[in-house]
């Protein structure tokens, strides 16, 4: 089942979405569906716990570490190297 949703725009707006979807050859109706999923996507990509989980598991892994001022003195000794060639 399908289901009907007004948005109102003001004329900037939609002459805007009008020139969008001229590009690529879309309806405004096709534009404004494709842009909601899009941006539905983008918000389900965004989940809190999704991204806490991802954290906890990389904190599960262990890397060999440096002192810091040693490390920053490597990146700068590269980027001296780079800028002397």
């Amino acid at each position: 089942m399908t289901k009907r949703l007004q948005v109102l725009f003001d004329d900037a707006e939609m002459r805007d979405i009008q020139r969008a979807a001229r590009r690529r050859r879309l309806t405004v109706a096709e534009w404004v569906r494709q842009a909601t999923r899009r941006a539905r996507d983008d918000d389900a990509r965004s989940d809190p716990a999704q991204k806490l989980a991802a954290l906890y598991q990389a904190t599960q892994h262990a890397f060999p570490t440096g002192d810091i001022e040693r490390l920053l003195a490597d990146v700068e000794r590269g980027y001296l190297a780079e800028h002397d060639t």
